[in-house]
């Protein structure tokens, strides 16, 4: 079971995107939802999830900022965003996708099917 923390400032967008995890990604399991960047660097530093979904304008600290305030680091990314002009910039953080909102049940799906065929037999997304 992989374990994700979902960070966004719009409830909206993480009670979709936990049903969408749900219903037709059923190895994934959301270990904490967060509403705003202070409370994501709380829960990643408290769970060390496996994958983070991370949207990228929030008021206060967006995600950018936020990734440069964690210490621990050791989990996969998926930024999910309604705009598509920080995908240069989310490339250079590693990031496991880009998702554009609303996302795409098929596009989800692919992330973990590609993501188990290269970590078959992994503890941990990255050593």
């Amino acid at each position: 079971m992989l374990k994700a923390i979902l960070i966004d400032d719009e409830e909206s967008n993480l009670s979709s995107l936990k049903e969408k995890l749900a219903s037709y990604c059923p190895q994934v399991q959301v270990i904490a939802t967060c509403d705003n960047a202070t409370r994501g660097i709380e829960a990643i530093d408290n769970f060390h999830p496996h994958i983070v979904f991370l949207d990228i304008e929030m008021p206060v600290m967006n995600g950018f900022v936020m990734l440069q305030q964690l210490t621990y680091k050791n989990f996969e990314l998926i930024f999910t965003t309604a705009y598509d002009h920080y995908a240069i910039k989310a490339i250079r953080y590693s990031a496991l996708d880009y998702l554009v909102k609303p996302i795409e049940i098929e596009e989800l799906k692919n992330d973990f099917d590609a993501w188990e065929a290269v970590t078959v037999g992994a503890d941990r997304p990255k050593q």
